[in-house]
């Protein structure tokens, strides 16, 4: 881990111009430098031009960096509220580009478009120190609100002294950098008594990526959605607590509940604007906030370890266990209402004392990651469906009829603890896109702005 932070967020400076002389492909530009890069990298002297009777077009920039000879660069693309992700763009762009003048790239509008008529379209070139990039953190303000027209991101290489604070789990989205790498997945005949092993398989993730370290929260998803939708909704506890009762159609589709054929993944990474994806991506400028893959959630949530929980332990009962206690809520550690030796259902007016716990009350797993064992199910990109043998980079199944979950929630007990709490272990029986329920929530995921 690198171990000295940028000192100050970087200059920026913003260039526009429109190039009526265009078309169909109106240009207007904008010109900075990555939030919270180091204060030496300056970009400078953007031009664009379109090639005529193509929507191919030729991108050029000046970069400097007084610290080093290298930068990364990354190109962002809106088409109106639209981010248009830009994987055609080729040139001087990526992770180790070369300081000077007449730098260029080429971008194909037709190649990352998706059919998307190409309007009022906002370019940007972005650039930051190739030195200390990929950096450990990525830190989204959302304290803006809805009526932010952007979320200021930027970079911290190591957890603040003192640690996370109230403000990373209610106005600040903190994503923690996850390495490449191989790894078994699935349940483990080791995991529980009376366990066996589920569909073992090698995965290897040839990219690294970025994931929350928290769940999302409450406040959060208020702040870019405009809505609380949770259920345990106490006005003193509410903010840190992990959103529920969100559907995968609110997350990354349609608000309104329902399929938008465009925003399918496998067949498209593509979300609705409208969603809480799509409203990140806006104004972010980060083409890639998703929903993890189930390989990458599960990839991340072992961080090295092969036994049922994260912390390097496995379960020894199936009913109440103190290593499960450590690292989640669940049914015996507060979920449910104990009074005595009887176990009930939580009020939807109660604290944190029981149902869902404050976002990071728990143990973290090796990569500072917490709640992936309990409070609220985590949503993943993939359908429910067979595993396939070694692979590299799993999407899951082409299609199906429920989306998996992960992770464990405060409600998980006897009847499905020993089904859902575990580090491979998936859910599914009621997880249609459309469902809205009060266990499970959903933690974001990024590939690095850039690659």
């Amino acid at each position: 881990m690198k171990t000295t932070p940028p000192p100050h967020p970087a200059r920026r400076t913003r260039l526009q111009a429109t190039l009526t002389t265009l078309k169909p492909l109106a240009l207007s530009l904008a010109l900075l430098a990555a939030p919270g890069a180091r204060a030496e990298v300056t970009v400078s002297n953007l031009t664009v031009a379109q090639r005529p009777g193509t929507k191919l077009v030729d991108i050029t920039y000046d970069v400097a960096n007084t610290a080093t000879n290298a930068v990364a660069v990354t190109l962002s693309v809106k088409n109106g509220a639209t981010v248009i992700p830009t994987p055609s763009a080729t040139g001087h762009i990526g992770a180790s580009v070369a300081t000077g003048i007449r730098r260029n790239i080429v971008w194909n509008g037709a190649a990352d478009a998706n059919g998307l008529l190409l309007q009022n379209v906002e370019i940007a070139v972005n650039a930051v120190s190739a030195a200390w990039f990929p950096v450990s953190y990525l830190v989204i303000d959302l304290s803006g609100g809805t009526a932010a027209t952007s979320y200021p991101v930027s970079y911290l290489d190591a957890v603040p002294t003192g640690g996370w604070t109230n403000a990373h789990k209610t106005t600040k989205l903190v994503l923690r950098w996850i390495p490449a790498g191989t790894f078994t997945m699935g349940k483990r005949s080791t995991d529980y008594p009376e366990a066996t092993d589920d569909s073992l398989h090698e995965v290897t993730l040839t990219k690294g990526f970025y994931i929350g370290v928290f769940e999302v929260t409450q406040r959060q998803w208020e702040l870019v959605m405009g809505n609380k939708p949770s259920y345990f909704n106490n006005a003193t506890y509410y903010a840190a607590r992990p959103v529920e009762q969100v559907s995968y159609y609110d997350i990354r589709e349609n608000p309104a509940n329902s399929d938008d054929p465009a925003s399918d993944w496998p067949a498209n990474s593509t979300v609705n604007a409208t969603s809480f994806m799509g409203k990140l991506r806006t104004k972010t400028g980060i083409a890639t906030i998703d929903l993890p893959t189930e390989s990458q959630w599960e990839y991340a949530c072992r961080a090295g370890t092969t036994t049922a929980l994260n912390s390097g332990k496995n379960l020894t009962s199936t009913q109440e266990d103190a290593n499960m206690a450590e690292v989640g809520r669940y049914y015996y550690n507060g979920g449910y209402f104990k009074s005595g030796t009887t176990y009930s259902y939580p009020a939807q007016n109660c604290s944190t004392a029981n149902g869902t716990a404050a976002a990071g009350s728990y143990l973290p797993n090796q990569w500072g990651l917490y709640d992936m064992h309990g409070n609220v199910l985590e949503r993943c990109l993939d359908w429910y469906g067979t595993y396939p043998g070694a692979v590299s980079d799993p999407a899951g199944v082409a299609s199906g009829s429920v989306r998996v979950s992960r992770g464990g929630a405060w409600g998980s007990n006897i009847g499905n603890f020993n089904s859902v709490c575990c580090s491979g272990s998936r859910f599914a029986a009621y997880d249609t896109p459309s469902d809205r329920d009060h266990d499970i929530g959903l933690r974001v995921c990024s590939a690095p702005p850039v690659q």
